[in-house]
């Protein structure tokens, strides 16, 4: 007969990663080609996950609810999108990732101590365009690729 000491600290033991990682399945085209519509994909919780850095793709609270956006602005940052081109402080940043991009122009938008997130698929994307940035507390976990 097992004790419920050992089946606590078995059970603990088992559990204790989703403290760290937890899997998020991916809803909608926002960030296509990437990641597509029901792929499964882990998420490094917030805690644990680093300094935010621009690039990255993270698991986020918007007033929407959840979703999974690419950071591309950093709190202090001059965001802007020149032609379907995104700047930030004043220099185009290349986006080898994106590939669906509209030819809008909008910001300039002066993130204050906010992050910025776009979606790769800007034409089916819902994001910092429409909700504006996200505080730090917004950030749920860095999703891991």
């Amino acid at each position: 007969m097992t004790s419920p000491r050992l089946l606590a600290a078995a059970l603990a033991l088992a559990i204790a990663p989703l403290a760290v990682l937890h899997p998020v399945r991916v809803d909608g085209r926002s960030m296509e080609p990437r990641l597509k519509p029901g792929s499964v994909c882990w998420v490094l919780r917030a805690w644990c996950a680093g300094t935010p850095a621009p690039g990255q793709i993270w698991l986020v609270q918007t007033p929407a609810g959840p979703a999974v956006k690419r950071l591309v602005g950093l709190p202090g940052d001059r965001v802007e999108l020149r032609d379907g081109d995104l700047w930030i402080n004043g220099e185009r940043v290349a986006e080898p990732y994106v590939d669906r991009i509209e030819r809008e122009s909008a910001g300039p938008w002066a993130l204050g101590a906010g992050y910025f997130l776009l979606g790769d698929n800007r034409p089916a994307s819902q994001d910092s365009r429409a909700w504006g940035s996200l505080p730090a507390d917004g950030l749920r976990g860095r999703i891991l690729l």
